[in-house]
This record gives structure tokens, C-alpha cells and sequence, in this order.
């Protein structure tokens, strides 16, 4: 098969499915791996996919486009709403406790109220720029997931950081998410910060999801929780009908930022 049509069968299955791995297309296309990713990376700088590890997934609506890995970008959309959802997961704080932050932007808004508190707690986070923020702040123990620093990321990513998150008794996790729906739960878009995920929910006696609006009912690349694993969900909007039987049914407590 040459090039092309290999490429036209590749795009013609992400439209399909939305999703591709390596180990997928060399079965169905009957090629190597090394010639499979070779295509994936020429139909990337077409702006045709997006690569992902192990795979691609589809350029359309539902995933970011290429500025939007940049924290800088995401940390300015629905800013006001993010600032909502943060202030009213502030209820769910007890002196004393072990909390874990993710990187993302919702959870750095959520931060920015930590920053004076006066109660005493340890936070644990994988956001570079939520840990320099906190140190300031003498009622903080504030400790950071070890692991890599990516160009253009607030995130530290890998799972070097694995072994500290088994010796930490952590009280909550509050965490955000590139998408939420009721089949898959929280989806993220990077591969590698879903894998960290997936581990600070394992360690977290309690999970709760701070999701802007335009997050529900999407999807995303890999899921790091299951809707099972979630115990409180914040967001700024009402949900449909539907959804708010499915957080009943699971035992999710759902929660609209006023």
C-alpha cells in the first residue's frame, strides 16, 4: 500500500473512531510500527491529526487545538467561572488536612484563595506555578509532585512522583479535566499527565471535580476517573436532567458555583 492511501485509510478511521493507536494500524494496515508513526507525524504537520503516545486522535471541536496545550492559554479561558468554582470548593476545607491540586488551571484559580487562608494544611500539587504561589503562605506545608517539566507547562509530568503519593495519607484530591461524561468520567488530553492522574486518584480518600461549563458532557483522549471514583463534582451551569439522575444514581454530589 502506498503512502497515501495509507494516510486516506488512517483518516478515514480517525473520522470513524476518533482515536488511533500504533498497534491498531499496523495490524489493519499490514505495516511496521516505525512506518506508522512516520505517517501520524507527516499527518500532524499536515494539521490533519494530532499525535498522541501510542497513537493520534482527530483535529476537530471536541480536542484543543495546538495553542491550547499552552497553559498560558488555558489559564485565561472562563476565567470568571473558574474563580466561582474555586471559591465554593472552599466549604470542603478542614483544618489540618493533606490536599492534592492537580495543574491545572481551574485548580490554580482554586490556589489563589489557599494563598491567604488562615488554616493550617499541607497541599500537595503537580502545578509549578500553584506551588511558588502557596510557599508564601506560613499556615502551608506545600510539597510538589516530583517528575518532568514540559516547554509551555505549569504541569510536572511522568510518574516520578509515584512513590511519594503511596507515602502521603491524602484527605482530597481536587482536581479539573480537559472533558467529563457519563461513560468515560474525567478525560484529559495528555497522555502523560492522565497516568499522574490515575495515580493521585488511587492515593485520595476523596475526589472532587472542579469543571467549568464548557467541560461536561465532552470527551477526551484517556480517562483518569472513573465516574465511581468521583465523590463531589462543582461546576458553574446547570446540567441537563439526565445527568443529574446519573450523579444521584453514582452517589456524586453535584454542586453549580453561584
Amino acid at each position: 500500500m502506498f503512502a497515501d492511501q495509507r494516510r486516506k485509510a488512517i483518516q478515514d478511521l480517525l473520522a470513524e473512531k476518533g482515536t488511533v493507536t500504533v498497534n491498531e494500524l499496523t495490524g489493519l494496515l499490514n505495516t511496521s510500527a516505525a512506518t506508522i508513526r512516520s505517517d501520524l507525524n507527516h499527518m500532524e504537520m499536515q494539521g490533519l491529526l494530532i499525535r498522541t503516545h501510542g497513537g493520534a486522535i482527530k483535529k476537530d471541536s471536541q480536542e484543543p487545538d495546538l495553542g491550547e496545550n499552552n497553559y498560558e492559554i488555558r489559564e485565561k479561558k472562563f476565567r470568571a467561572e473558574k474563580q466561582r468554582i474555586g471559591k465554593a470548593a472552599l466549604k470542603f476545607l478542614q483544618e489540618g488536612q493533606c490536599i492534592l491540586l492537580d495543574a491545572s488551571s481551574t485548580c490554580f484559580e482554586f490556589a489563589r484563595y489557599l494563598k491567604d487562608i488562615n488554616m493550617k494544611l499541607t497541599v500537595v500539587t503537580s502545578g509549578i506555578s500553584t506551588a511558588v504561589m502557596l510557599k508564601e503562605n506560613p499556615h502551608l506545608t506545600v510539597i510538589i509532585v516530583g517528575g518532568i517539566v514540559r516547554n509551555s507547562s505549569n504541569s510536572v509530568e511522568g510518574l516520578l512522583g509515584e512513590e511519594l503519593l503511596r507515602k502521603i495519607n491524602i484527605d482530597i484530591l481536587f482536581t479539573s479535566a480537559y472533558a467529563f461524561n457519563m461513560n468515560d468520567g474525567l478525560t484529559d488530553f495528555s497522555y502523560y499527565e492522565v497516568e499522574l492522574k490515575r495515580k493521585m486518584v488511587a492515593a485520595s480518600h476523596k475526589v472532587i471535580a472542579l469543571l467549568d461549563h464548557s467541560k461536561i458532557d465532552k470527551s477526551s483522549f484517556a480517562t483518569f476517573a472513573q465516574p465511581e471514583e468521583i465523590d463531589i463534582l462543582i461546576t458553574d451551569k446547570e446540567v441537563t436532567e439526565e445527568m443529574n439522575r446519573f450523579f444521584n444514581q453514582h452517589g456524586i454530589l453535584f454542586e453549580v458555583a453561584k
